[in-house]
């Protein structure tokens, strides 16, 4: 196989580090069935989950990205003050300002970083991940930490039977850096936005549109509200096209991916990608029976899974595919540096 590696102007980048945290409490399918009318049948026939982590009361989104920034860190063996800027992907953060990564950067001692959040839905971590790239590439920065975090527990309606099951809380981070001599890290990347889909999964309330009023709270508007079946037919089309576009303009099959790492929002939808790659479903990282969908966690913690389980070796070739609200949908191509 010849690799077509698209041009980067400077150096490459590539991740050299991992960290993920998920909250200890645990939700499953059978406490569900005691607070909505569902039952465990059901939920992993069409999702694929069986349980899910809980934050717990007093603790925001920036902890989980904190606590994944920790071990990424160490596992790097560097101090959090060699740290030069911090992206944080998140549709959950602690409060509307300030940042999700400014709150990152005080409690992990990251003196003299800068940094800020992506909203991005779903595809957050894929969408901050390609910024914290293109700050490397181009040599502003040379040590770059990534998160992808969410605690959709703390909008998610548990009334509401058709979303409650989905979401999890959970995160990751990423250290990105330079290339040796020698090294392609991340080759390319596809990424799109659909302002028509906004209907079809938002939360309405809070923001400068509708504030927080007795009003919006009586009518759930602080809640995640999705329109199923729409959000399903985007999500099984797009991370296929985007998936497919960027492995293609590079000049390779999905046979010859070393790992396929989706976003863990619906095990059908996974699947339906999967079909699309052509790939050896042995290549693809599942773990959304463990975790649920984390949103812009998903994928730091399937690339999690997928280290722990020896299914990412130093020089596969991987990708990133992810779809979210807004629309969005991302992929990302990177041979795996670590």
């Amino acid at each position: 196989m010849t690799l077509a590696v698209r041009p980067v102007v400077g150096r490459r980048a590539k991740i050299t580090a991992l960290g993920t945290y998920v909250p200890p409490q645990v939700l499953t399918n059978q406490d569900l069935e005691k607070m909505v009318e569902t039952n465990d049948e059901w939920i992993v026939s069409r999702t694929g989950i069986r349980e899910r982590h809980v934050l717990e009361k007093g603790k925001g989104t920036s902890d989980m990205c904190a606590e994944a920034a920790k071990k990424c860190l160490a596992a790097r063996g560097i101090a959090a003050s060699e740290v030069e800027a911090i992206i944080v992907g998140t549709v959950t953060p602690d409060m509307m300002f300030p940042s999700t990564a400014c709150l990152v950067q005080e409690k992990i001692g990251a003196v003299g970083a800068w940094g800020f959040d992506v909203s991005a839905g779903c595809s957050g971590f894929v969408f901050a991940l390609q910024a914290g790239v293109k700050l490397v590439e181009s040599g502003a920065h040379s040590k770059v930490l990534v998160c992808g975090a969410d605690a959709n527990t703390r909008m998610t309606d548990y009334t509401d039977r058709t979303t409650c099951v989905l979401f999890g809380d959970g995160g990751g981070a990423v250290l990105i850096e330079p290339c040796e001599e020698g090294e392609v890290g991340f080759i390319d990347f596809v990424h799109e936005i659909d302002g028509s889909g906004g209907p079809a999964l938002n939360l309405p309330g809070g923001g400068s549109l509708n504030p927080p009023t007795h009003e919006t709270i009586d009518k759930h508007m602080h809640y995640i509200h999705q329109d199923g079946p729409t959000v399903y037919k985007f999500a099984v089309r797009k991370m296929a096209e985007a998936s497919l576009k960027v492995i293609e303009r590079n000049g390779i099959t999905g046979s010859e991916l070393g790992a396929f790492i989706p976003h863990q929002a619906n095990l059908r939808i996974i699947n339906a990608t999967t079909e699309r790659l052509g790939m050896d479903p042995s290549r693809v990282i599942i773990n959304i029976d463990k975790y649920g969908n984390t949103s812009a966690g998903t994928i730091p913690l399937a690339l999690q899974t997928a280290f722990d389980e020896g299914k990412l070796k130093k020089g596969d070739l991987v990708l990133l595919a992810a779809a979210g609200a807004g629309f969005t949908v991302g992929a990302a191509l990177l041979r795996w540096e670590i």
